[in-house]
């Protein structure tokens, strides 16, 4: 066997993509590298996942439990080398801990990434699409329900209607069909409101959004198409996407203020 080192000079790309998104879900997420494959990914954007423990059910207490876990989750997405933005795709946990303390634990990682919640999305959809009276439709108990809604109220918005499904495990919300999604959006949303948030990103409702907005004539935004909208957005992707959703043919009007954590109810 004749072995040589090759002589051929290398040409080296300062980056294999163009972009690179970091994306810190749940052990137990199903929905959000699909969803971020589907909008965000492509030949010139990466996306690239870390995974942290979690304990269902999906209650305050267990949401907290993820702060700890986002420093060294971040961390092992390209060590030492810079992200165009990074997303902790869980909505109940970004509300329970505090979009603030969220993306301090990852910047303590990756000093200066843009990092995004979904909260924080949500609030920047809404506002992008002009709304003012919000519905809000959530897979939660009560209690984690009720305190996603209190959070929707503190970023300016009235909320007429409230509707949960009383689902603990967030591998159980994974499983509700789209078509589900599209019968229960219909009758979440109330006469006089301007869209319907639904939340939470183990739902598979970013991909059935066009079809929400078509039966209930209101714009949707969901925790999954409202990150995906704000990474493109802050990363200068501009490729195209495989969603007619109304949010996606909006600008991000400007950086959103993170909000303080929400308090926890008790009872």
């Amino acid at each position: 066997m004749n072995i040589s080192l090759a002589q051929t000079r290398l040409d080296l790309d300062n980056r294999p993509r163009a972009k690179r998104v970091g994306l810190i879900i749940l052990a137990t997420c199903h929905s959000s590298e699909p969803d971020f494959q589907a909008f965000v990914a492509g030949p010139d954007v990466g996306v690239y996942t870390a995974r942290i423990f979690y304990e269902n059910p999906t209650t305050p207490e267990n949401l907290l439990k993820t702060l700890p876990r986002l420093t060294e989750a971040a961390s092992l997405i390209f060590p030492g080398q810079e992200l165009d933005a990074i997303c902790y795709s869980c909505t109940s946990a970004s509300m329970v801990i505090g979009d603030d303390a969220v993306a301090d634990a990852i910047r303590a990682a990756k000093p200066g990434v843009p990092v995004v919640t979904p909260t924080r999305a949500v609030v920047a959809g809404l506002q992008a699409l002009g709304a003012h009276k919000v519905d809000v439709l959530t897979p939660y108990n009560r209690q984690t329900s009720t305190m996603m809604a209190d959070y929707i109220a503190a970023a300016g918005f009235d909320v007429p209607r409230l509707t949960y499904f009383g689902l603990e495990d967030d591998r159980d919300m994974a499983r509700i069909s789209p078509a589900s999604l599209v019968e229960a959006a219909a009758e979440a949303v109330s006469p006089d409101s301007d869209a319907l948030f639904i939340s939470c990103t183990a739902l598979r409702a970013a991909s059935a959004a066009a079809d929400i907005e078509a039966a209930i004539g209101k714009p949707v935004v969901t925790s999954n198409l409202a990150t995906t909208w704000m990474v493109r957005e802050i990363a200068g992707i501009d490729s195209a996407v495989a969603s007619t959703a109304r949010l996606f043919a909006q600008r991000l009007l400007g950086i959103v203020m993170p909000l303080s954590r929400v308090g926890i109810r008790h009872g």
